[in-house]
């Protein structure tokens, strides 16, 4: 009977022992996986301090395998503005000086987008940098002509030829480095010309019609009226995308559609001479403004 008795004491005293031993492996394992739990939110908050250097390492080896299969391709998701010209319709070109900028003219090419048209962008060197430049990219692959209005914006017509011709190559060496592809055409800061310039720049000149758009005076409405009234086929438009010129791109927008319900079709300014047989040449000493009058 005592054997029994202690038989099962030693019975009940083993039971607790691997009990207890269960008990408190268990709990063990809680806290490691807690540990665990917070090692991995401290990774996620770039806490270093409380990762392990094999941690580190291992990390750092995941980051550059990461690093050495991310996709090199372009992101850039511009698709050209895509039509046929028809020579039968009437025809009008868009022009902006005065650009790049964020802002403006990025207005201009989203509202070109909207109603897939193209135009012609004739720069200012000096607005030139690396956030514009990607401004200036961006009209070159929707089709736009990327074209020269000096770099400065002074009054060539006052320069010797040595300035002249500085004002000119710099602007058409920064031009041909965004887009690849050199100026043909340029439009004389306030339309000032001389046998001297004539003489050092071996580009076709580019006036324009107007509607004075640079000056903040002239409403919406008015630049709308110019723009719809005057249109005819082979005209060039002098318009302006200077840094904050919100009333010719909310003109253009009444513009647009309205010109394209009258049937008229936009070209670039490189198309609109094409179009209309004229020879884009270096000698010729003429400044043009509406092709359908050549």
């Amino acid at each position: 009977m005592k054997k029994r008795i202690i038989t099962a004491v030693l019975a009940a005293l083993l039971c607790l022992s691997g009990c207890s031993g269960a008990g408190t492996s268990s709990g063990t394992d809680s806290q490691t996986v807690d540990s665990q739990t917070v090692d991995s939110q401290t990774v996620d908050s770039d806490d270093s301090s409380t990762v392990s250097s094999d941690d580190k390492q291992s990390e750092n080896e995941t980051s550059t395998e990461e690093s050495s299969e991310a996709p090199t391709e372009s992101t850039d998701t511009t698709v050209r503005i895509d039509y046929e010209l028809d020579p039968s319709k009437p025809t009008i070109a868009l022009t902006f000086d005065d650009g790049p900028n964020t802002t403006t003219t990025a207005e201009i090419l989203d509202l070109l987008e909207k109603y897939q048209v193209r135009a012609s962008f004739f720069l200012i060197g000096s607005n030139l940098n690396d956030e514009t430049a990607k401004v200036v990219k961006r009209a070159y692959d929707l089709g736009c002509d990327i074209e020269n209005h000096s770099m400065t914006h002074s009054y060539m017509d006052k320069m010797t030829a040595e300035e002249i011709a500085d004002e000119i190559n710099t602007l058409n060496g920064k031009i041909y480095d965004i887009t690849g592809e050199a100026p043909k055409f340029f439009r004389p800061p306030y339309i000032a010309v001389n046998n001297v310039m004539y003489d050092t720049i071996d580009m076709t000149f580019i006036s324009g019609l107007g509607c004075n758009d640079w000056d903040d005076k002239v409403t919406t409405d008015r630049r709308v009226l110019v723009i719809q009234r005057r249109a005819k086929d082979g005209l060039i438009f002098l318009l302006h995308d200077a840094e904050g010129n919100s009333q010719t791109v909310e003109a253009l927008d009444e513009a647009i559609p309205y010109l394209l319900e009258q049937g008229f079709q936009f070209a670039t300014i490189s198309e609109l001479f094409e179009l209309k047989g004229v020879e884009v040449s270096g000698d010729d000493t003429n400044i043009y403004t509406d092709l359908g009058e050549q």
